[in-house]
């Protein structure tokens, strides 16, 4: 830990420090440096440009030493290398640098000072990039880049392009890092270095144009810097598998290009909150504040994978995915929701995400949300492939708005895993059915089956109901004849209906159990399903929650009371007519 005393920065005028790199002639000299502190509101004619350095940071170990203020100062490798490499033999370079020029060991100032980071790569006068020692892979590299931007090139120029090397070099760790989208984004000007050359790269400023990744306006509020480029969640869904050391920047790397506000809801830099809690907010910000969610309190705090829990409608599968080749891909899905031009051929043109749309995969609708999500199966949950779909272009399908407004009733139980770090494998995740499970298990693996009906797969939906009752029957012990069809029935129903009443005291206990949701397939309630057979406990238990109507009619026009006059069971009729509005 370097033993520099940071002094505050003013907190009007957004002040910034700026490392003034001291000239030597002798390369090999130690690095002498000092910080100074610098106004960006107040630039103007007289104002001194600076560049700032865009780099990787690299593991902390083996630091080197340099100077600031005549003080010691430890920097990773790397910027020890871009530092030596920019330092002139006769004048002052003034650069801004991150790991320098914020005091690393203030939170507070962490956060204030990446709340207006854009603005600070934005007035440099100049970006530098630090891709580190020239190999002639990476000189070629940038050469063939440089010549695949370049409209005028030939085709057989082009073609002999070497594309590993280019792949190559795209592998690199300043590459994979989510800060450089923004810091590039920012830059008026942009040069990549790497020793012993710097150069200008115009294909870089036309490769991020081609992302659509350039501003077209800046957004420069007293409280509030940004690029506006696109809203937050977009940005979420194409760039949340890049890297960042600190898994909290997933975010904060991305506001300020984001042309929404989430400063609304608290989504502002702050490296005193923890992950769980930015999470939080941030399901809120992207799926409405009235979304149910729940992250257990168990999980990582930072771990980049988080489940959510949510009620939700099925609005179709995925038939066909074809891309342009470029950053737009196009959809086709198959509607299965009545209001929602039920059987029809939908196709929408999205912008091309961190996970690839693969076919099959599932377009719902989130409770609270204002725009549909892509799911894909994983054994008994449903991991998170576009959070919310923002179409291009849409043909034959009603508008966002008259989507969220059409859908009143969620009957649907998810269990989504958000995983903000790499692409999972294929194979990750979808284990073979086991010989046991637990009550939860038993559970999700249900609302699967469920959801697998609504998808019209009935033969998978019949699997998985059979994993689910095998699953119950371990946890209590009992027997029961297996099902058919019954693809549509909820668990509280097949719990009511065959008087598992251990089952029914542990699904009532449940946060976010409805006791009268219907089933699928007759419309029919956990009530009418307790009094069809005549389970006076069950019944008992599910009138105590309050929540349960006695004349709600099935496909059959029966009600729970006219099941229990059909059996004659007059303590259930009695009871029944005392909870009749």
């Amino acid at each position: 830990m370097s033993s520099y005393e940071y002094s505050l920065l003013p907190l009007e005028d957004d002040n910034i420090r700026l490392l003034h790199l001291l000239p030597n002639k002798d390369k090999d000299a130690p690095l002498q440096c000092e910080l100074r502190n610098y106004s960006l509101q107040k630039l103007g004619p007289g104002t001194h440009l600076y560049e700032a350095l865009s780099y990787v940071w690299g593991k902390p170990d083996n630091p080197l030493p340099i100077c600031v203020d005549k003080i010691k100062f430890s920097v990773g490798a790397n910027l020890h290398a871009a530092l030596s490499r920019l330092r002139d033999h006769s004048f002052v370079r003034i650069i801004w640098v991150d790991s320098i020029c914020i005091n690393q060991r203030s939170p507070v100032e962490q956060g204030q000072q990446v709340q207006i980071m854009a603005k600070i790569y934005s007035n440099a006068h100049r970006v530098i990039v630090w891709l580190g020692d020239e190999t002639e892979e990476i000189k070629g590299a940038l050469e063939d880049i440089r010549l695949a931007a370049d409209e005028e090139s030939t085709e057989d120029s082009k073609k002999k392009m070497n594309k590993q090397a280019i792949l190559k070099l795209l592998e690199q760790q300043w590459f994979q890092r989510i800060w450089v989208l923004q810091e590039v984004a920012a830059a008026r000007h942009v040069v990549m270095m790497s020793s012993p050359n710097l150069q200008t790269i115009p294909s870089v400023v036309y490769l991020i144009e081609r992302a659509g990744l350039r501003s077209k306006h800046t957004s420069n509020l007293p409280e509030r810097f940004s690029l506006n480029i696109r809203c937050l969640v977009e940005l979420i869904d194409m760039f949340h598998t890049r890297k960042a050391t600190d898994v909290r920047d997933k975010v904060y790397a991305l506001l300020g290009m984001s042309s929404d506000d989430p400063g609304g809801v608290g989504l502002r830099p702050d490296y005193e909150v923890s992950w769980k809690d930015l999470f939080r907010k941030l399901i809120n910000f992207v799926l409405g504040k009235d979304v149910s969610v729940e992250i257990p309190d168990d999980s990582d705090d930072d771990s980049q994978r988080e489940p959510i829990k949510s009620k939700g409608y099925i609005l179709g599968q995925v038939s066909s995915v074809r891309s342009d080749g470029r950053q737009d891909v196009n959809i086709t899905f198959t509607s299965k929701h009545a209001a929602w031009c039920l059987g029809d051929e939908i196709e929408w043109t999205l912008r091309a995400s961190a996970k690839s749309i693969q076919e099959r995969d599932i377009v719902c609708h989130l409770q609270g949300a204002s725009k549909p999500t892509i799911i894909r199966l994983y054994k008994d949950y449903f991991a998170i492939i576009v959070i919310a779909v923002t179409p291009l272009k849409e043909s034959r399908s009603p508008k966002q708005l008259e989507l969220s407004k059409s859908i009143k009733h969620f009957p649907r139980d998810f269990l989504l895993d958000w995983d903000l770090g790499q692409p999972r494998e294929e194979s990750q995740g979808r284990e073979e059915s086991k010989n046991w499970m637990s009550f939860d298990q038993a559970t999700r693996t249900w609302n699967v089956a469920l959801i697998l009906g609504d998808l019209e797969e009935y033969e998978k939906a019949e699997k998985r109901l059979r994993e689910a009752i095998k699953g119950y029957e371990i946890a209590f012990g009992e027997e029961q004849s297996m099902l058919k069809s019954q693809y549509g029935l909820t668990p509280l129903s097949w719990a009511a209906g065959n008087g598992y009443n251990d089952v029914v005291n542990l699904l009532l206990a449940k946060d976010g159990i409805d006791p009268d949701l219907k089933d699928n397939q007759y419309s029919r309630t956990p009530l009418s399903w307790a009094a069809r057979i005549g389970y006076e406990a069950i019944i008992k238990l599910l009138l105590e929650t309050s929540k349960v109507e006695v004349d709600s009619k099935d496909n059959f026009s029966r009600t729970p009371l006219s099941w229990a006059a059909k059996t004659g069971r007059e303590a259930i009729i009695k009871l029944l007519h005392e909870h009749v509005n």
